[in-house]
């Protein structure tokens, strides 16, 4: 079973930065696709970044030029850099492991001050 967790979620003004962690558990992640997805209260849950086990990355229109998706293997953990941060990034954050299944981790807050 693998179980994944989130840190560095917290409170930020607009414009600044945050830093979220993922880590696995188990030995699939350097085959998995790790995805970093967003709920804000009363939305559906979006993707906001993804990348594949050979590093190609995928981001959500809105935060393209903002956020950088990153993974390092050695550690089981997957990273998003978020830069500039608007007020409309407010939202949990939840961290996937895909292979044939997918794995959610719990989610962590990140909320932005106006």
């Amino acid at each position: 079973q693998v179980q994944l967790v989130e840190s560095g979620g917290g409170l930020v003004q607009a414009g600044g930065s945050l830093r979220l962690s993922c880590t696995a558990s188990g030995s699939i992640f350097s085959f998995a696709i790790m995805g970093w997805y967003r709920q804000a209260p009363g939305k559906q849950r979006e993707l906001v970044a993804s990348i594949t086990s050979g590093g190609s990355t995928n981001y959500a229109d809105s935060v393209k030029g903002r956020f950088g998706i990153s993974r390092d293997n050695a550690k089981n953990t997957v990273y998003l850099e978020m830069n500039s941060l608007k007020p409309e990034d407010t939202a949990v954050y939840y961290c996937v492991l895909s292979t044939i299944r997918h794995y959610w981790g719990q989610g962590t807050q990140v909320t932005v001050s106006s």
